[in-house]
């Protein structure tokens, strides 16, 4: 836990330990955010300052809040978070890249996937109304056309 009795720090916390006081990444184990259905938990990691979690798998609903806020959910093989881990815990610095898809560090490259709609709204910072707004045109078009496809549902 992060805090003792009091909010002390607890000092054996990793996160309460330099360098990793300040990390924006954390690499996980399996199922990071199981049992968070809320979409507090990606905020309260974005309000501590992590931007992409790193873990074999996630839970579906923590992933999605995830995407929604802004947060980088990357899903690597367990030997790659193995790699990722040592280099962590030798205070190494990695680099994610999100447009090559690509976690670098000083002697390692690890590629990841990501779907290329959540890489777009990632990179660019869109929210569900701006993917939204960004297909009024169809949207406008569809209400206007609505009854040509459907005009059994006006029957008078």
């Amino acid at each position: 836990q992060r805090y003792e009795i009091e909010y002390e720090e607890n000092s054996e916390f990793i996160l309460n330990k330099d360098p990793w006081r300040n990390a924006k990444i954390i690499i996980a184990g399996d199922n990071f955010g199981c049992g968070s259905s809320r979409e507090h938990a990606p905020w309260a990691l974005l309000d501590f300052g992590i931007e992409c979690i790193i873990s074999t798998s996630f839970a579906d609903i923590f992933y999605n809040n995830s995407i929604k806020n802004g947060l980088l959910p990357i899903i690597l093989k367990k030997a790659d978070i193995n790699v990722l881990i040592d280099l962590a815990f030798k205070k190494e610095i990695l680099i994610i890249n999100l447009k090559e898809e690509l976690i670098s560090g000083r002697d390692i490259n690890i590629s990841f996937n990501i779907d290329k709609i959540i890489k777009n709204r990632l990179i660019n910072g869109y929210d569900d109304i701006e993917l939204t707004l960004k297909s009024e045109n169809l949207i406008k078009e569809y209400e206007t056309n609505k009854n040509k496809f459907f005009d059994w549902k006006y029957v008078e």
